[in-house]
């Protein structure tokens, strides 16, 4: 297979991925915009967390709140727990990596709160904890997962919403989960902004 090909084959494959996840997905992210838009309006904000390439994911949806997604509008109150490196080398050097986020949730979140955690599928210790931290607090999550076997599901309670990219590949479930946080984005704007 020649370099072309191969370049064909990605794209088929992120294709391919992308129309199994809005034929199972859409209805779950109407309703996962709902909700944060539910908590917007009632004065709650949004924490967000994932590990690696979802980091990613998580500072595009923070960066598209608090500034703009494709228009001028006020900002909205999303938390990327990711971007403070004093603070996550802090936390990871005076108590372990998997307090990470689950420490600032403890003294960020608010019960109505909700935290988008977004996954890949490999497990992390960091978000288990920051998973049952914000149950502690009250606050719902939403996860962004894949088929690839992680120990999130398991966590979520009924009141929380799981968003599952049908793929095994890290890669094409990292490019939905960009694709719904701008799917997320724009159905915010719509409902707050018309």
């Amino acid at each position: 297979m020649n370099l072309q090909d191969k370049i064909s084959q990605h794209f088929a494959d992120s294709i391919k991925t992308q129309q199994d996840s809005v034929q199972g997905l859409s209805e779950l992210i109407s309703y996962a915009s709902q909700r944060i838009v539910f908590a917007l309006l009632n004065d709650k904000k949004i924490l967000a967390c994932g590990n690696g390439r979802s980091a990613t994911a998580v500072q595009l949806l923070s960066s598209a709140m608090l500034n703009q997604y494709e228009r001028e509008r006020p900002a909205l109150p999303v938390m990327a727990l990711t971007t403070d490196q004093a603070t996550l080398t802090a936390i990871a050097s005076d108590y372990h990596f998997d307090e990470v986020y689950a420490k600032q949730v403890r003294a960020l979140g608010q019960s109505g709160d909700i935290l988008v955690v977004i996954s890949d599928g490999y497990h992390c210790a960091n978000l288990v904890k920051v998973i049952n931290a914000a149950h502690d607090k009250d606050i719902s999550v939403l996860a962004l997962t894949g088929n690839k076997g992680d120990m999130i599901s398991p966590l979520l309670s009924e009141t929380d919403i799981e968003i599952c990219v049908p793929s095994q590949s890290a890669i094409h479930i990292h490019e939905v989960h960009v694709l719904i946080v701008h799917c997320l984005c724009h159905l915010i704007d719509q409902q707050l902004f018309g």
